[in-house]
């Protein structure tokens, strides 16, 4: 599909296909309703005190604001949240942002995580490749309800820690053993236990409730409430020549153009699920191997084993930009601006970046932590020199033609959810939310 833009001088412009509902996987409705609930519900977590909610908040875009998230052991949502302290205090930040949720319902999303560590490739003969390996429960009919039971089992996400509660202890045997306790924590409370027999056709008798159930309902209810296809742009595509103004076009025709966003950028999603390093500035734990020397995030490398693809993170969709800050895998600009002058020049960026930039609330006992790969400089300068892009020189008035352009892509409806947050869930445990 070719386009002209109104900007001079004129030039032609290939955009991607218009984005509809037969690019989205088809979810049950009612499934949906159980998932609204339990991606709300604690019950899930080990110690009964996070949900997938907590750090990915209708509030708060679907994400939770902050460059590197506070998991199990924090207290409140949010830019606000903070740890716990005494025996509930956090021993690490999540490693990486908190992804959005915008899309995944998408048929395009076969790899997910910032690194692809969870795939749609039948490696292992259960259609997905993924951290479980052989292990992955059978059910799951889609990369998303696959992705949705992995945070459950995650340490410093919603597990907690070896010695706390009965999943911390089941994941270190190995990590499909906490399933089967999770689901008859939700199959053993009678209204989730009705909820899945009047659902699910195979499923008779709340007995018969497994960790795949979950994964599907939850998926059911994050691909409908964070489907987004009504923005100014997407009218635009679809015809409506005056869905954007001159500005925004000027900043389309740069992001099609001399800025060369769309080389990743691309399709009506705005991503091509590839992986690059950006040289983006390194801090926090990092998600180290066991081998690993120090505190460091390899990226792509630590599921690939191949050197080239050190430091490289999967190219994130850009629709709804403007909900999820701060940017990066890592959270190191708080706005677009910032990580649009990275991407132009991102040594520059590098050598210029401040930890001020990084939102990380105050954790005295981490602080040492949370900066300590910046002092290892055989590992800054390979991040440094690991540069998959080609820097642009772009004029500040051009900068902010392509903020515009971005903000565009904005839904028109992102406000008005088909669920929202539920005011109460089954376990009867207290809901994250302002």
């Amino acid at each position: 599909m070719t386009f002209y833009s109104l900007c001079l001088p004129l030039q032609a412009i290939e955009l991607p296909q218009p984005i509809s509902d037969l690019d989205f996987h088809k979810f049950d409705i009612d499934k949906a309703k159980i998932g609204q609930l339990l991606f709300y519900d604690k019950i899930l977590s080990g110690n009964k005190n996070i949900s997938c909610g907590t750090c990915h908040n209708h509030d708060f875009g679907g994400s939770d604001g902050l460059s590197l998230g506070i998991g199990e052991g924090g207290i409140g949502i949010g830019p606000e949240r903070v740890s716990a302290s005494g025996a509930n205090k956090i021993m690490k930040r999540v490693p990486r942002n908190a992804s959005a949720l915008w899309n995944l319902g998408s048929k395009q999303f076969s790899i997910l995580f910032h690194d692809g560590r969870l795939s749609n490739h039948n490696t292992f003969g259960n259609n997905f490749n993924t951290p479980a390996e052989e292990w992955l429960p059978y059910g799951l009919g889609s990369p998303l309800s696959a992705q949705a039971i992995f945070p459950m089992v995650a340490q410093f996400e919603m597990a907690g820690n070896s010695g706390e509660n009965e999943i911390a202890g089941a994941i270190h045997d190995r990590i499909d053993m906490a399933w089967p306790i999770i689901a008859k924590r939700v199959r053993t409370i009678e209204d989730y236990g009705d909820l899945f027999v009047d659902a699910f056709d195979e499923i008779s008798s709340s007995e018969q409730v497994e960790i795949s159930h979950i994964g599907e309902a939850l998926a059911a209810f994050i691909g409908i409430e964070w489907k987004s296809i009504d923005s100014r742009f997407d009218h635009y595509l679809a015809g409506n020549n005056a869905a954007l103004n001159l500005m925004e076009k000027r900043g389309m025709e740069l992001f099609y153009g001399k800025a060369n966003c769309s080389s990743c950028h691309s399709g009506a999603l705005f991503t091509d699920h590839d992986f690059y390093a950006l040289a983006l500035p390194p801090f926090g734990p990092g998600r180290t191997r066991t081998f690993d020397p120090y505190a460091r995030d390899v990226g792509r490398m630590a599921e690939t084993d191949r050197i080239e693809d050190a430091y490289r993170f999967r190219t994130p969709s850009l629709k709804n930009i403007t909900l999820t800050a701060p940017y990066g895998h890592n959270g190191a600009y708080p706005n677009l601006y910032g990580i649009i002058k990275h991407h132009l020049a991102p040594q520059k960026s590098f050598d210029d970046w401040e930890p001020t930039l990084a939102n990380l609330p105050k954790v005295d006992w981490l602080t040492k932590v949370d900066f300590l790969v910046q002092d290892n400089s055989f590992e800054m300068a390979r991040v440094r020199n690991k540069i998959d892009i080609t820097p642009v020189e772009l004029k500040e008035v051009e900068i902010h033609e392509l903020i515009a352009f971005l903000r565009s892509l904005t839904g028109e409806t992102v406000e008005k959810f088909t669920f929202g947050i539920p005011t109460k869930v089954p376990s009867g445990l207290s809901i994250d939310s302002k």
